[in-house]
């Protein structure tokens, strides 16, 4: 299971200290998903070799209109292994679930975003994740977790129908925000989810390191086309 960080400058903490802590709660591994205009400086080899944990490179894009977000897309994927695109607009999170070039549409209930039957549909369609983004229930309070937790709740049901790909975040900022997989379940649970629901969301992540890294490789030439061996790593035909 994996946790996507935001880390200095974009977050509070480095990536170490993410990497260190997430260890220490039993993660595989992290994605670092700082927004594109605040780039994290580390050595991915490095600390993984230090906290025995997988450190990866993302990127979550933020941007007021779809032209931009389409540029900075356009201008990530080839060098971060995970694309995120910063939802929470109708136009922004419409864009993100047509782009088959981006991995996940972070947070698409906050601010005034929603979800629907059509984005559903598309982002089923596109190989693009909702993700379940935890972080106003873990710590907002008053109203604004009252929506949050309203907002998951429309979204389960959502991409419980269509059958939509997700992921699952503490969507953390500093260590201190980080939370133990059993932690995030248990959160789960209470907002209706089953345990497998949440742990299959925070093995999503991983699996997309995975899967775009192979696609990334010289073996690759076109979807179920390879140079040589490739093993089967349980990838279902959702690549790209």
């Amino acid at each position: 299971m994996y946790e996507a960080v935001h880390a200095r400058p974009d977050g509070e903490a480095t990536v170490a200290r993410h990497a260190a802590t997430a260890a220490e709660y039993g993660f595989d591994g992290i994605v670092v998903r700082n927004h594109g205009d605040a780039p994290a400086e580390f050595d991915a080899e490095e600390i993984a070799e230090t906290y025995g944990i997988e450190v990866v490179e993302g990127v979550e894009i933020r941007a007021d209109d779809p032209s931009r977000a389409s540029g900075f897309v356009g201008n990530h994927r080839r060098s971060k292994t995970v694309v995120a695109v910063h939802g929470g607009s109708a136009a922004i999170n419409r864009f993100a679930v047509e782009q088959p070039a981006v991995d996940v549409l972070a947070h698409p209930m906050a601010g005034d975003g929603d979800v629907n039957h059509v984005l559903a549909k598309a982002a089923a369609e596109n190989g693009v994740r909702f993700e379940f983004s935890l972080r106003r229930v873990l710590r907002a309070d008053g109203g604004r977790r009252v929506q949050a937790i309203r907002g998951l709740r429309k979204l389960r049901e959502i991409v419980e129908t269509y059958d939509a790909p997700y992921v699952v975040s503490a969507d953390p900022r500093s260590h201190l925000q980080l939370r133990a997989p059993r932690e995030l379940v248990a959160v789960g649970e209470v907002l209706g989810f089953d345990a497998d629901q949440i742990r299959t969301g925070l093995a999503e992540w991983g699996r997309l390191v995975d899967r775009n890294r192979r696609l990334a490789s010289d073996a690759f030439v076109e979807p179920g086309v390879y140079h040589g061996s490739v093993a089967d790593d349980g990838a279902d035909g959702d690549e790209r």
